[in-house]
């Protein structure tokens, strides 16, 4: 039986290969970047937030509601994590980068499904890791803060400090690809999908 899980949209970062450009905000077909991670993700939790350190204003005109870092300095997507743990109202956490519009439908059943007794799960497409694709368990943010306090931000060297588990989706590859570029972006808009 699944638990109610929060859902938490990595917004937070500097998007240097976006030329700087806030990434969940550049449009995609017409729509922010965030909002397609938001219909693929809000289906499968009971509540979705987004973590983003610029242009709230503009995050908040969706209407969901928006969280800063609160471990500050752009410290990568494990600060966002740490924001996620802190404001959730639930005990399980579902964190999704901004940039992955094809994010499969089952992406929330399979991690709970797959995480065993484990307290973290993350994805794996049967080639590589996706850690910022990650379930946590809230009891988790001690271990978060005091890594981010030894100046540590490696996503997976946490993950595997933890003894994450990772979960296969296998052929699923294609709904992982991440869009780090305008190119990237204007490729999937052509049916590409960056590929």
């Amino acid at each position: 039986m699944q638990p109610n899980i929060t859902g938490v949209i990595l917004a937070g970062g500097r998007s240097s290969r976006m030329g700087g450009n806030d990434k969940g905000l550049i449009l995609l077909n017409g729509k922010p970047l965030f909002q397609h991670v938001f219909d693929r993700l809000k289906p499968q939790v009971d509540e979705v937030i987004i973590n983003a350190n610029r242009h709230q204003a503009l995050y908040q005109v969706s209407g969901i509601p928006v969280i800063s870092d609160i471990i500050t300095g752009f410290v990568g997507p494990l600060a966002g994590m740490h924001a996620g743990l802190s404001y959730s109202h639930t005990e399980w956490v579902i964190f999704a980068p901004c940039d992955v519009p094809m994010l499969p439908s089952n992406l929330v059943s399979q991690l709970w499904l797959g995480k065993q007794q484990a307290l973290a799960a993350y994805v794996h497409d049967g080639e590589r890791a996706h850690p910022t694709l990650a379930l946590m368990h809230v009891s988790l943010k001690p271990f978060l803060t005091e890594f981010l306090a030894q100046g540590d931000r490696k996503l997976m060297i946490f993950m595997e400090s933890l003894h994450a588990q990772p979960v296969m989706f296998r052929e699923q590859a294609s709904q992982f690809s991440n869009l780090n570029t305008p190119t990237d972006c204007e490729l999937w808009e052509q049916g590409k999908r960056g590929m």
